[in-house]
């Protein structure tokens, strides 16, 4: 259980907006060290600016959290600056829809990339230095939130390359919990799994690398893009919202953060379909005029 956030250290991967930016806000209002990680310059920097105006110590750093190298000077500068983390916050993702045929090789990296590989990064660099500051003191305790999503738990139609990401997310942070379990009392995890809630997510081709640039959409793609766009911006639980349940989960030691509850209906029924060894059920059941729109756009009706 973690009750004392003051002069501790969290490391916040995409912290330049969304569930990042909202809880460097609360740990900056809870007196923490603050390690500000994010891809996007002016957003890195806008956030920056606020956070040291509330008298927070803050490292920010440029980092794109697919590139190894990139992640080990991160942890480097995180362990010469502050030492190790208290708390890592491996929440930076990119969103992409589309059959999933239709999904090109650099596709598949860019996603899979940021949405996994920057969470392994993050897991496999910063866990040893939160477990070796355990060792030396019996009073640290340290905790990391992954940021998965409600479709590392279900498989929405038309955004295969994203859910993928998200349900490896999900059994590596499960992983982690039952590997940190058989080695330490000190340092626990979470995964976060939000549903639609109004951040950058849909518009994660603002940061697509260049070679990306020349891919035209299909047109499963397009489609994909405009229903996120509408489902994102019509979300009515807000970022600040999920980043307190985020930090009501550490201090209870919760694994499963969600932002709609309600959501985990679907789950249910998914999990019934696997046990019971039914064919996936159809996911429009709750809103069939949706799967009806979505098919007649796919089969050009």
């Amino acid at each position: 259980m973690i009750q004392d956030f003051k002069g501790k250290t969290a490391v916040l991967t995409g912290a330049g907006s969304g569930f990042g930016l909202e809880c460097a806000r609360i740990g900056a209002s809870l007196g923490m060290n603050l390690v500000l990680v994010d891809v996007q310059q002016d957003a890195l920097d806008a956030a920056e600016t606020e956070i040291k105006a509330t008298g927070a110590q803050v490292l920010a750093r440029r980092v794109d959290v697919s590139s190894q190298a990139q992640m080990e000077a991160l942890a480097a500068d995180v362990q010469t600056t502050f030492g190790a983390p208290h708390f890592v916050f491996n929440n930076a993702g990119v969103g992409s829809g589309g059959l999933i045929w239709e999904n090109s090789v650099k596709d598949w990296e860019w996603v899979l990339g940021v949405n996994l590989w920057g969470v392994i990064h993050g897991v496999r660099l910063f866990t040893p230095m939160m477990l070796a500051a355990a060792k030396a003191d019996p009073a640290y305790r340290g905790h990391i939130v992954n940021t998965a999503s409600m479709a590392g738990l279900l498989t929405p139609p038309n955004m295969g390359i994203y859910n993928v990401s998200k349900h490896a997310v999900v059994s590596l942070t499960e992983t982690l919990y039952q590997d940190l379990k058989l080695v330490s009392d000190q340092v626990s995890a979470s995964v976060l799994c939000p549903y639609f809630v109004p951040t950058g997510i849909s518009q994660s081709h603002r940061n697509k690398p260049a070679e990306l640039a020349d891919e035209k959409a299909t047109q499963s793609q397009l489609i994909g893009q405009a229903m996120s766009d509408k489902a994102v911006s019509s979300g009515k639980v807000t970022a600040a919202q999920v980043a307190q349940l985020v930090f009501d989960a550490m201090k209870a030691d919760h694994f499963y953060i969600y932002s709609h509850p309600k959501a985990l209906g679907n789950v249910r029924a998914r999990m019934e379909n696997i046990v019971n060894q039914e064919n996936p059920a159809d996911p429009f059941l709750e809103r069939p005029e949706i799967g009806v729109a979505l098919r007649a756009q796919l089969r050009g009706a």
